[in-house]
C-alpha cells in the first residue's frame, strides 16, 4: 500500500503543475484580450477624433463659401443698388422741380439712398 501513496502523491505533484500552466495559459489570454480591446478603443477614438476633424473643416469651409457668395450677392445687389438709387433720384429730382422747391443734385442723391435703403 506504500507504494499506491507514492504513486498518487507523483500524480498530483505532476497534475498540480499542469492546472499552474493552464491557470497561466488562461491569465494570458485574458491579458491579450483585455490588450486587444484596447487598442480597438484606441484605434475608435482615433477615428472618431478624425471624423469630427473632417466635420469642422467642413463647417469651416461651408462657411467660406457661404461668405463668398454673400460677397457676390453683395457686389450684385450694389450695382443694382447704384441704378436704382439713380431712377429714385431722377424722379426725387423732378418731383423737386415740379413743385419749384429748393435743393441741389446732392441732397437728391441722398433722399434716393435713403428710399432705397428702407
Amino acid at each position: 500500500m506504500p507504494e499506491k501513496k507514492k504513486v498518487a502523491k507523483k500524480a498530483t505533484k505532476k497534475a498540480a503543475p499542469k492546472k499552474k500552466v493552464a491557470v497561466k495559459k488562461v491569465a494570458k489570454k485574458a491579458v491579450k484580450k483585455v490588450a486587444k480591446k484596447a487598442a480597438v478603443k484606441k484605434v475608435a477614438k482615433k477615428a472618431v477624433k478624425k471624423v469630427a476633424k473632417k466635420a469642422a473643416v467642413k463647417k469651416v469651409a461651408k462657411k467660406a463659401a457661404k461668405k463668398a457668395a454673400v460677397k457676390k450677392v453683395a457686389k450684385k445687389k450694389a450695382v443694382a443698388n447704384e441704378a436704382d438709387i439713380a431712377e429714385a433720384a431722377y424722379l426725387i429730382f423732378k418731383n423737386r422741380v415740379e413743385k419749384s422747391l429748393p435743393g441741389d443734385a446732392e441732397s437728391d442723391w441722398l433722399a434716393a439712398v435713403e428710399k432705397v435703403a428702407s
